[in-house]
């Protein structure tokens, strides 16, 4: 596997086995045989509920917004990026500044305000590699991939890497790449408190320790749950925010605890886990990324970013 020159990715999926080959003019344009070619978009006049509602539907982390005339990539908008919204950073002056706290009149503010514009794409033409490398560079979860006329025509991810090295990376282990220091967090973090800890530290999951300790290793953190972008996201748009709402303060909705929203079933892995293995389990499981943990102790976390470093050693 361990060849500079060739990546074989070896998946038996409808499209037959796959054999990606870097710098080579005659595999250009190999990126969109990986590509979601079918895209769910948003126009810019969309608000902000209804982008969270709409990334909710659709199991997205990210929304692309395009001019519904021309299909052209005008930004994208991610739960990152809501998260900001909700408190995490810069974004929050719009709801505490603008609309003074008032949270039904920021959410159905224009997407447009918190969209990410300045948005990192893909070429048609562009190799796996390619995407690869880029994504690596601007440290990016995903990109669109555009064609001459910047018209969007797909969007590659870290999770489409992780599929097709489902089963196939069979010599490299978790503990080869899973981050060892984990940013956590205890059960009476607020959703405000959450928000700030992911957009400042660029983590879409945190995992949740507690303090009570049945453990003979009191140096290591017993987890509890795990909260991610896509909890916080799911409270905003599948309306649950709303029963929190005494008034429009937003208030009512950021003092919300992490316990109420966190996952308490935990999917989670072992140092020892074979990666091939590993994307298996995200894959079937649907999550990118799980703790890494040892009688109950969390010892690391390994994510899809942390997969797409292995696959750029290959």
């Amino acid at each position: 596997m361990r060849r500079k020159e060739t990546i074989n990715l070896v998946r038996s999926r409808d499209r037959g086995p796959l054999e990606f080959e870097s710098h080579t003019s005659e595999h250009e344009g190999d990126i969109m045989s990986i590509a979601k070619k079918t895209v769910v978009t948003a126009p810019q006049t969309a608000t902000i509920k209804e982008a969270a509602e709409t990334m909710v539907k659709n199991k997205f982390r990210r929304l692309p917004i395009t001019n519904p005339g021309t299909g052209q990539i005008l930004g994208i908008v991610t739960s990152m990026d809501i998260l900001d919204f909700l408190g995490g950073g810069d974004k929050y002056k719009i709801l505490e500044e603008k609309y003074h706290g008032n949270f039904l009149g920021a959410v159905n503010e224009s997407v447009k305000e918190i969209m990410t514009r300045e948005v990192e794409v893909l070429s048609h033409k562009n190799s796996i590699k390619d995407a690869i490398n880029k994504m690596r560079k601007e440290d990016v979860g995903a990109l669109p991939v555009v064609d001459a006329d910047h018209k969007m025509v797909g969007i590659v991810s870290e999770r489409d890497f992780v599929m097709l090295l489902s089963g196939v990376l069979t010599d490299e282990l978790v503990e080869d790449y899973m981050t060892e220091k984990v940013i956590s967090t205890t059960p009476g973090t607020r959703i405000e408190g959450a928000s700030k800890i992911m957009v400042r530290n660029k983590l879409r999951r945190i995992p949740v320790v507690g303090e009570e300790r049945k453990t003979p290793h009191p140096e290591k953190d017993k987890i509890m749950g795990i909260v991610t972008s896509t909890d916080i996201l799911e409270f905003l748009g599948k309306n649950s925010v709303f029963d929190k709402m005494v008034s429009n303060n937003a208030e009512d909705v950021l003092n919300t605890t992490i316990t109420e929203i966190m996952e308490k079933t935990v999917v989670a892995t072992t140092a020892n886990t074979r990666l091939g293995d590993l994307c298996n389990s995200m894959e079937i499981e649907g999550i990118g990324g799980l703790p890494v943990v040892h009688n109950g102790d969390l010892e690391g976390i390994i994510t899809e970013r942390d997969i797409l470093k292995a696959v750029s050693k290959l």
